[in-house]
Parts: structure tokens; sequence; C-alpha cells
């Protein structure tokens, strides 16, 4: 099949690799054109443009940023939208706004083209070995016609709804990632101020019932000292302003995503923005210089 992939970052680029090793023929386009070497050395095409892309493409992966930068791709100069044939499926696989989505997938609807809202959990380890969930909005229909491709690049594959519900399973996924990664580092912070060793504490806790995805596989790098990022705390940041904002829409108050937002842009006005998100525990460990001060939490519930 004749697949397109938009957006060669941190994810995109495991998860276009993997549809190449599938046997699909994949044309790809980034805005920073040699990020996409190491897929032309797999078989891809690399393209200049989005247009270019899904001229050729049954298929179309967007993986970007932010709901900005999908909206460009779509319709900006050079877009999606000048040369999709009716027919053509776009598959956004983005973390963006669930109303910008709908808007998205109705306009392009009047050009007779699907529209998928594909949101992805698992970070680039998920990415590289094809075990992402991934949640899906959009007709049943449509999702059954890229299950196959789905299958190869996540083990958790599930239709949310109607278009935007991906997006707002999304939200909820983010949540819940923001909280564990604050229980994490501030279960790290406990251990090694009490004397007891952050290792031990967390090679323990992960298999009991204070466990957590966070706990398992990010508190190690925590522990080593290691904050690459495999999720950026930029991007969370943004995706939990997504959350809050929905949360206010629907009058569903998130007390506690409120104040992990509140500290995870604390860190990255403390200049932790392109570290991975165990960088909190920077935050949350150096409480006697005011990082971490109890005014913020009253100042997020009150």
């Amino acid at each position: 099949m004749n697949i397109g992939y938009i957006g060669i970052g941190i994810m995109g680029r495991p998860m276009a690799q993997n549809l190449i090793k599938a046997g699909h023929t994949l044309f790809v386009h980034n805005r920073t054109l040699d990020k996409c070497d190491p897929l032309t050395e797999l078989g891809a095409s690399v393209w200049t443009t989005p247009a270019h892309v899904a001229a050729m493409s049954e298929i179309l992966f967007i993986n970007v940023t932010d709901t900005p930068d999908v909206e460009a791709v779509l319709f900006g100069a050079d877009g999606v939208i000048e040369t999709g044939k009716p027919g053509l499926i776009v598959v956004d696989n983005s973390t963006i706004s669930p109303v910008k989505t709908k808007a998205f997938a109705a306009r392009l609807k009047e050009r007779q083209i699907d529209f998928l809202d594909a949101p992805v959990s698992g970070g680039d380890v998920g990415a590289q070995n094809g075990t992402l969930s991934i949640m899906v909005g959009g007709e049943k229909a449509v999702f059954e016609k890229c299950l196959p491709l789905f299958e190869v690049l996540g083990s958790k594959i599930t239709h949310v709804g109607e278009v935007g519900l991906g997006q707002t399973c999304k939200a909820c996924n983010q949540l819940f990632c923001a909280l564990h990664m604050l229980a994490c580092s501030e279960g790290i912070a406990l251990a090694k101020k009490a004397g007891l060793d952050p290792a031990t504490m967390v090679e323990v806790v992960s298999s009991g019932a204070g466990g957590s995805w966070a706990l398992a596989n990010l508190g190690p790098k925590i522990v080593a000292g290691d904050m690459a990022p495999g999720f950026m705390i930029d991007l969370l940041c943004k995706d939990l302003n997504y959350t809050v904002d929905q949360g206010k829409q629907i009058n569903q108050e998130l007390v506690g995503t409120a104040l992990a937002q509140r500290l995870f842009e604390q860190a990255r006005t403390e200049g932790y923005g392109r570290e991975g998100t165990q960088a909190l525990y920077r935050v949350v460990e150096d409480s006697q210089t005011g990082r971490w001060k109890h005014e913020h939490a009253e100042e997020t519930v009150g």
C-alpha cells in the first residue's frame, strides 16, 4: 500500500520505519528534510511538501507537534487539501485540540477525504517496538480500513467513537501521565531523603499496587540522573493545556491535573522544557529553593 507519513520526529520516525518493515511503500515529509535520511536508507521516498506526499498516498499519517502544525499540513500552502484525492484517508497521530480536530475533519469531508484522529501513547520505546496504545476517533468503516496499519504500529488499538474522541481519550491519558510522574518524583524524593535506596524503592513498588508505567520506566532514569527525553516536558505542557481546557468546557474540575500542570510549567520555566518528563523530579526534589510551594497548591485548588 502507498502510505504517506508527515512528521519524522521522536515518535514519527520509528512508526514510519515499522510501516516500511511491514512491506508498505512510504512517501515521507518533514519540515527539516534531513531528519528523513534514515528512512531513505530503508527505501522511503522523501518529498518536499505535504501536497506531494498526499498526491502519492492512499492513507496519510500525520505526527507533528501541535494544532497549528496539523492545520498547516492540511490546509496551508502546499498542504494536503491541494492534492488529496477523494477517498484519501488522513490519520492524525498528533496530540491536538479535540475541538479543532472536529473542524478539520468536517473541512476535509467536503473534499471527500476521510479523517481519523488517532493519538498514541507508549513513548519512543512503544513506537520503536510497535507496541503503542492507539485511541482512534472517526467513522467505524474508515477505522476498519486502517486497522491492519494500526496493528503494525501498536498492540492496543481501540476505536473510541466519533471524530474528536480519540483526542479526548488522549487528554485523559496525559492527565494520568502527569499525575503518575508527579507521584513518581515525590516517591523517589521521599525515599532518598529518608535514607531508603531509591532504586530499591522503585523496584519494590513497581511490582505492587502503587506501581505505574512512569515508575517502572522512568523511575530508574531518575535514579540514574538520565533526563533524556522520550517525551519532552514542553510537549506535555502543551497537552495538559488541552486537557484542562476541555475540563473547563464541560464543567469538570481537574484539581490534581491543574496542580501537575503548574509544576510542569515551572519545570519548563526553569529550563527543563526539552528534557524528559522525568525532569519534573528536579523541581520536586529541591524543596528548599521554593520550587515546590504550598501556596501553588492553594492557588490551584482555590
